[in-house]
């Protein structure tokens, strides 16, 4: 009987068939040709059964249907998915939209956000506490009046989302019959499509289950109409998380990654099948590579982002890089960059004939690793011309010309690019989860992944390489090698205990029961199904759980602190572990055995002529490198590298150092057999190696940001991500600051320096910590660790990391250290000045508590300070570790010479951007401060168009004030910074070499430069802002956004909490001028802090969030529209003092060019008793037990004037 194996891909379907366990038989169809057909796979099915297609297909001769279809994600990224009615509780319908308010780029003037998923939204009153307390019940009647009125304008799906509805899911199953009973036909409820935590991404996964659900039914019908029968259990598909289902089960939550889920498993079972149990997944394409990790068991992630959509369904964790064959080649004078812009299959390539752009394979043709005369004859304008060499070479001619480097030279420079970014991509799923990859076997598929695999493998480490014979449709291989499975997964969040962990373990046994009958009823008998039964645990007040075996009790905290000394670098001792969520999975095993003698049968079709030898450009020289055909590799035996191994529908390449061999199971097994000879980098400039450069510093501080993430234990730095990791030179000056809080981003720098000047003698192990405003800080609750990094003879500081998080609590008079009222920098909490946290290895715990605890104003949480603190000692650890792997590989004197080729890049770019500007002036007006002294920012710029370089006066500027609105002048550094990188636009690098050609007029104590003790709480946050809308004004490309950080504190002798609250962003001009509108609701410019998850925030605290949503009309009115503020009302249920820092609550946002103002925003409190109290931009209150805090952010303002 037959068996078909298809992967629906974008451009081609792959049709694997068998017939009785035999030979695999192999078709591509072309995934539209609606003129010859409506569906590609069941036209794959025709052809090889000979079936016409006015003709039923007969079950009777087929075994089985696997496949996996890009139908949903098409669906999703074209945005063509069914109209959509979201049903959610009332105050919250804005939550989805809003998110967690982070903007996705950093350095993004015209923010743009995913369009949503929904159309419509009902507002249902009824809510439900965290702790299943019925505040409200729901109201039927309304919500069926609502729901008609929106089934008779023709919406037939729906999404349902309640707060809580995770857990208490009363409400949710009410509102669901309401739905059916009216007629929707898709009815998506979140406590059935994801069990966990968090109302945002659980929600956005209740939506997405609602748009996608009815495609798929849709398409899967449309499969089983073609054919005689129900095809039952015949059919099956493959869900994201790589295990098959039966089509009645398949669903829009299921199917995103159902084909390249195809893809891991089909590189794991291969590679097992070679005997290798560890695997990097290697899957580069046309226009991004996907890259994966196996050691023993499938990693899946629970939640993820596609398209912008959080998605919290079990998925494969599967890193996409925007590199592939059709990535764009460009040089703008200084530096190479490969991507991340594609030329696609249309136009494509230069090569292709069809006008397209330089692409990475023009690059592989001109260095010879693709031989053009085996691509078939489908090219051109008229789809009937070979690959052009003649024309990649000539349009590789400007740039040579521009670099003064022969072309095959810049061919191979872009190559080193692209297999640096891909081998980086590797490191985040592997190396950066601590994972030694070096003994890994990297698994290559995809059309171009065997062109590079022997490069990356030689970044990473790696001596082996196996590709398939089968390489490019191993995502179809998957669905047949894929077992069937059934999982459910639901939230515990209860402390470790022996009570809690009977109950979880009898929770597990209900699950098990649950999936292993659902496999049951797909066919299976019980000694085919076998169970995994897995529990997420963390430390409490962490939000990282870290997934384990179901252990018993006391295996399980040895288990978790092994793990956790693992993935973060340091051990843990005895912090209260909770059980965040449990996951049963019942396995249905189907056995599918591949003979060592299958040959696709496109290899039939090859001439058997002899292939002569051609030339490929390595390490800057030409070679003779071999070519054959890949039966030719099975008679050789062993073929060393450089040769060209041509398979059906792709080439391997190996490279020099390398040999390929042929296995027992036909597959092609590389291996490097000599040590690696590396051409020495000089220190001379050079292109290639500035990105390269550029790409390993920005990298290092990204894995650092990661592992401070990871480890820490507050909120404010685990989920808000108020934190930025940086490396410095021996002499403190920025060389690579990952893009994480703007407001760091130039301030930074001057901590370093002062560790450097302060502390003559530096030993080996020490490590320092500082927050001093007056000494390179910002403001206390920013607390800085710096970290040297060491020669390889421990005698020199050769380089410095640093990371800097923001303290939930430092002390002071109010909880969350932001005083609204501070006079003094004592005030504002804890002083830090030049500490020595670490001294030769040992960690000083002792004397730093003593100093966080013995000031006037100490901490209310010293262990949560403590743990924060070695999490930022562990991110510069990890700093220090990839400094010194890339001093190793590259010696100290060519990073040097690189850091200084960096800055001077970042310099030119700058330059470049002066010399388009104008002098101009502008007096930004802020709300008088506490006191009721008034404020202003005046900022003059002077252009030397000869020298591009530009000074910023700031004579004018508000002298330094009694109130806590000082900000110090690292502060007002990091915002000209950020402005500056804004006006250049691009990939420009972040570092020290911005600065030199901007010099700053700051008088002595004016309110952007104050002295000692004044107070700053409020200069960091909110100055901040204003000095950046001022210069931005000034330069005449952005109206000003909100310009405040709306900073709200509440907390008592328990529970500190601080957040800061998005608002609109101002209109104005891309980099390339054209205008754009404002964005609403988000945040803007010097912060880009995240929100805690509404449900987050209701189970670790004593509030009820009773709205948050778009404050519709707040923007300012013109020709382009400012972005909106937000609404949000937050209830207490516990007292609690409450401090507000913020802005604009007097004096508007500015537009620009004639454009309206945005609306001021306001705050209030709304007493239990009905009291109204107004308060000021900075106040403070006290909240009893029912109170309401009332916020509304100002808008943005327009651009130009409105007709």
């Amino acid at each position: 009987m037959w068996e078909f194996w298809i992967d629906r891909g974008g451009t081609f379907t792959d049709v694997i068939a068998r017939y009785d366990s035999g030979q695999l038989l192999v078709k591509k169809v072309l995934s539209e040709n609606l003129d010859l057909y409506k569906d590609p796979a069941i036209e794959g099915i025709r052809r090889f059964l000979g079936i016409k297609k006015s003709s039923k297909i007969p079950l009777k001769d087929i075994k089985s249907i696997r496949m996996g279809t890009t139908v949903a994600t098409n669906a999703l990224l074209e945005r063509k998915g069914e109209p959509v009615v979201l049903i959610t509780t009332s105050g919250l319908e804005h939550q989805l939209r809003i998110a967690y308010q982070n903007r996705p780029h950093l350095f993004d003037r015209n923010i743009r956000l995913p369009s949503k998923l929904y159309e419509k939204v009902v507002s249902v009153s009824e809510r439900i506490r965290a702790d299943g307390t019925v505040e409200k019940e729901l109201d039927e009647k309304k919500l069926e009046a609502d729901l008609k009125k929106f089934w008779i304008k023709g919406y037939r799906a729906c999404a349902i989302l309640f707060m809580h509805g995770y857990r208490f899911d009363q409400h949710e199953k009410q509102a669901a019959k309401i739905a059916q009973s009216v007629g929707f036909e898709q009815i998506s409820v979140s406590h059935e499509v994801s069990t966990l935590v968090k109302f945002v991404s659980r929600g956005d996964t209740t939506v997405l289950d609602a748009y996608l659900t009815p495609i798929i039914k849709r398409y899967v019908s449309s499969v089983v109409d073609s054919f005689d029968a129900s095809p039952g259990n015949k059919l099956k598909f493959m869900k994201s998380d790589g295990g098959m289902t039966s089509f009645e089960n398949f669903r829009g939550r299921d199917a995103v990654l159902s084909g390249p889920a195809g893809g891991v498993v089909g590189a794991v079972k291969t590679s097992i099948l070679e005997n290798k149990r560890k695997i990097i997944g290697f899957d580069m394409g046309g226009t991004s590579t996907d890259v994966c990790h196996y050691a023993g068991n499938y990693e899946r992630i629970f939640n993820s982002s596609i398209d912008g959509v959080r998605i919290s369904t079990p998925m494969m964790s599967i890193h996409t890089v925007a590199a592939g064959g059709g990535s764009l080649l460009k040089y703008d004078g200084s530096r190479m960059q490969v991507g991340p812009e594609s030329s696609g299959a249309n136009p494509g390539p230069v090569c292709y004939s069809n006008g397209g752009k330089l692409s990475l394979t023009d690059a592989n043709i001109v260095t010879g690793r693709l031989q053009p005369h085996f691509f078939p004859k489908v090219f051109g304008k008229r789809g009937n011309s070979f690959i052009s060499a003649t024309k990649a070479l000539n349009a590789f001619k400007p740039l040579a010309t521009a670099m003064n480097k022969k072309l095959e030279e810049v061919a191979e420079g872009f190559i080193k690019i692209a297999v640096d970014n891909m081998a980086n991509a590797i490191k985040k799923i592997s190396v950066e989860k601590g994972h030694d990859i070096t003994e890994y076997c990297l698994t290559t598929f995809g059309g171009a992944g065997g062109q590079h695999a022997c490069d990356i493998a030689d970044v990473l480490g790696i001596n082996e390489c196996l590709v398939d014979k089968n390489a490019s449709l191993l995502s179809a291989l998957g669905m047949g090698l894929a077992d069937t499975t059934s999982s459910k997964m639901i939230t515990i969040e209860k402390e470790l205990d022996e009570v809690s962990f009977l109950e979880t373990a009898a929770e597990l046994d209900n699950l098990s029961m649950v999936v292993t009958d659902n496999l049951l009823r797909q066919g299976f008998d019980d000694n085919s199904i076998r169970l995994e039964n897995w529990i997420f645990m963390k430390i409490k007040g962490t939000d990282t759980p870290i997934k384990m075996k179901f252990l018993p009790i006391h295996l399980l905290r040895d288990e978790f602190k092994k793990e956790y000394s693992r993935l973060f670098g340091f051990k843990i001792k005895n912090e209260m572990l909770v059980i965040d969520s449990i996951i049963s999975e019942a396995i249905g095993t189907e056995q599918v055995t591949l003979s060592a003698s299958n040959e696709e049968n496109h290899e039939k079709n090859l001439s058997t002529n002899h292939i002569p030898g051609g030339k490929v450009f390595l390490n800057g020289t030409w070679e003779v490198a071999k070519v054959l055909r890949q039966s030719e590799l099975k008679d050789v035996g062993i073929v060393r590298g450089p040769a060209n191994i041509i398979e059906g529908h792709t080439s391997i390449f190996v490279t020099s150092g390398w040999q390929a061999t042929f296995t027992d199971n036909s597959n092609i097994f590389l291996k490097r057999i000599e040590p690696i000879k590396r051409k020495k980098v000089n220190t001379k400039s050079d292109p290639i190696m500035l990105e390269i450069f550029n790409n390993l510093f920005m990298s290092i501080a990204e894995q650092m940001g990661l592992v401070l993430e990871k480890t820490s234990q507050s909120v404010t730095i685990k989920e808000r991500l108020d934190f930025s990791c940086a490396v410095f030179s021996d002499r403190g000056d920025l060389i690579a600051n990952a893009p994480h809080m703007p407001v760091h981003l130039g301030s930074m720098s001057s901590s370093v320096k002062t560790i450097i000047s302060q502390n003559s003698e530096i030993k080996f192990g020490d490590v320092f910590a500082l927050n001093a405003p007056y000494n390179g800080g910002t403001h206390l609750p920013d607390i800085t660790v710096v970290s040297p990094v060491w020669d390889s003879k421990k005698k020199k500081v050769i380089f410095f990391v640093a990371s800097r998080g923001h303290h939930t609590d430092v002390g002071g008079t109010t909880p969350g250290s932001m005083p609204p009222d501070s006079r003094d920098i004592h005030q504002e909490g804890v002083y830090i000045d030049n500490f020595k946290l670490v001294s030769q290895g040992n960690f000083r715990e002792k004397e730093i508590r003593e100093v966080l605890q013995s000031a006037k104003y100490p901490v209310r949480s010293v262990d949560i300070n403590i743990a924060d603190l070695k999490a930022q000692i562990a991110a510069c650890e990890k700093g220090i570790h990839e400094i010194d792997l890339m001093v190793k590989h590259y010696g100290i004197d060519v990073v040097k010479a690189y850091v200084n080729h960096m800055h001077n890049n970042a310099e030119i770019i700058v330059r470049n951007a002066i010399s388009k500007i104008k002098e101009a002036s502008f007096c930004y007006s802020m709300d008088p401060d506490i006191d009721g002294s008034e404020r202003k920012i005046s900022i003059s710029l002077k252009v030397d168009k000869l020298k591009k370089s530009v000074i910023i006066d700031f004579s004018g500027t508000t002298a330094q004030l009694s109130s806590n609105y000082n900000a110090p002048e690292p502060v007002t550094k990091a915002a000209i910074l950020y402005c500056f990188r804004l006006l250049a636009g691009g990939e420009i690098p972040m570092n020290e070499g911005v600065m030199r050609p901007i010099e700053i007029k700051l008088d002595k104590r004016l309110m952007l430069s104050p002295e000692f003790p004044a107070a700053v709480i409020a200069g960091n946050v909110e100055t901040s802002q204003a000095v950046t809308s001022c210069l931005l004004l000034a330069l005449g490309i952005q109206a000003a956004s909100q310009s405040t950080m709306n900073n709200t504190t509440w907390g008592n002798d328990k529970y500190q909490y601080y957040e800061t609250i998005c608002g609109g962003t101002g209109a104005g001009f891309n980099f390339n001028g054209d205008p754009y509108e404002g964005t609403s609701a988000i945040h803007s410019h010097m912060t880009n802090s995240r929100l805690t998850d509404p449900e987050v925030l209701e189970n670790r605290f004593p509030v009820i969030l009773e709205e948050f949503g778009i404050r519709q009309g707040s923007g300012g009115i013109g020709k382009f529209n400012g972005g909106e503020g937000v609404i949000r009302k937050v209830r207490f249920l516990e007292e609690m003092t409450l401090a507000i820092l913020a802005g604009h609550r007097i004096e508007t946002t500015p537009g620009l060019n004639g454009g309206g103002n945005g609306s001021v925003g306001f705050s209030k409190i709304i007493r239990k008793c009905g009291k109204v109290e107004i308060l000021r931009s900075a106040d403070k209150a006290l909240m009893g037990i029912g109170d309401i805090f009332w916020l509304e952010t100002p808008g943005g303002g327009a651009l130009g004037k409105s007709k």
